[in-house]
């Protein structure tokens, strides 16, 4: 298959631009474009078919549920049946945004998008050139995130091409996304709505609107649900985001930290492994070893946010063996970072 590919900007999303992603999405095929969290592999959500191909591409377990992105609340009433108040509560408070909310689906949406599940995850994305193609194509477009399935997630055109060229219709570059990290998830059909995958909309943020909310306990204690369940949201139950390196999270005091990453790197260098160490701004000049990176400023974690799918992937390309991270505080969007991480990382950390 040969992919086509695009630019289309957020500053010029004329309806023509979209003519022919719009079209492709109606004929049942692929189209990775652009959100504000990461890229998104789109496909019409009520086609099987179509949906079936993204599967296809990604290499996606097809328990592994999808997320339908849509460009009016209005939407949410078509998909969902017995939506609560708080549910319509967090729309009006954060869609557009990086807010998915698990509800239980209608009739129209196939059980194909959902993992065989009677519920459904739904969002508006904030980004004109997502909303511009759900709108030109007429259709609600589930969207994963556009990468080989288990690979760091694409917050850039050119990671798409790396893992998708070839086996999608269409790619639209929009350039680099603003978050970086997937769409926080809550499950509103539980006694007590819950996160299931924790980003840039904190448990705080959600509890100033609608009360109190919970977090499930595979992102407390850094795992993810047991192989006889079937997830309910994406990323719960497969390892996801990881480098082709080994990486190991190391949690503790600075010194003591950089101590040991320092004493890991020189027995890889030792050995004649490539080992690289992920650190901060703050910290990177502390350490004495070579193949120091920063992946942002620790007192500004939406800058690490940006920048961790990124860097992840800037390891492979250096054909790193070994990656040492330091860890991030779990408040905030912190619990965003450190559930991808230690994702990334298959739960080896190491605290000293």
């Amino acid at each position: 298959m040969e992919t086509k590919i695009i630019k289309i900007s957020e500053d010029d999303v004329s309806e023509d631009k979209f003519r022919e992603a719009g079209q492709i999405i109606r004929d049942g095929g692929l189209v990775a474009f652009a959100t504000e969290t990461v890229y998104g592999l789109g496909a019409d959500a009520l086609n099987k078919e179509a949906s079936a191909k993204i599967y296809a591409a990604k290499g996606r377990p097809s328990d592994n549920p999808l997320i339908v992105h849509i460009a009016d609340v209005k939407a949410l009433d078509e998909l969902a049946k017995d939506v609560d108040e708080k549910t319509r509560m967090l729309a009006e408070a954060f869609w557009p945004g990086p807010l998915t909310m698990i509800v239980n689906k209608s009739d129209i949406v196939p059980y194909s998008i959902t993992g065989g599940l009677d519920t459904v995850a739904i969002r508006m994305p904030n980004h004109r050139v997502a909303l511009g193609l759900i709108k030109a194509s007429g259709r609600y477009i589930a969207a994963p995130s556009a990468n080989t399935s288990g690979r760091p997630s694409t917050t850039k055109a050119e990671h798409v091409i790396e893992d998708l060229n070839g086996k999608i219709d269409m790619i639209i570059d929009s350039g680099a996304v603003k978050i970086g990290l997937e769409s926080t998830i809550v499950d509103m059909t539980s006694k007590v709505p819950t996160i299931l995958r924790p980003g840039y909309i904190t448990r705080e943020a959600l509890s100033d609107v609608i009360g109190e909310v919970e977090v499930d306990k595979a992102i407390t204690e850094g795992g993810m649900v047991s192989k006889d369940v079937v997830p309910k949201a994406p990323g719960m139950k497969y390892r996801h985001y990881a480098p082709k390196a080994a990486l190991t999270i190391v949690e503790g005091e600075e010194e003591k930290v950089i101590k040991y990453i320092e004493e890991k790197m020189a027995e890889h260098k030792k050995r004649g492994e490539k080992a690289a160490v992920m650190a901060t701004d703050e910290s990177m000049d502390k350490y004495s070893c070579d193949n120091v990176f920063s992946v942002g400023r620790r007192k500004e974690q939406t800058s690490v946010a940006t920048h961790l799918f990124a860097q992840l992937r800037d390891f492979d390309d250096l054909n790193m063996e070994y990656i040492y991270s330091e860890s991030f505080s779990r408040e905030n969007i912190g619990q965003a970072i450190m559930n991808r991480l230690m994702k990334a990382a298959g739960g080896n950390i190491v605290r000293l």
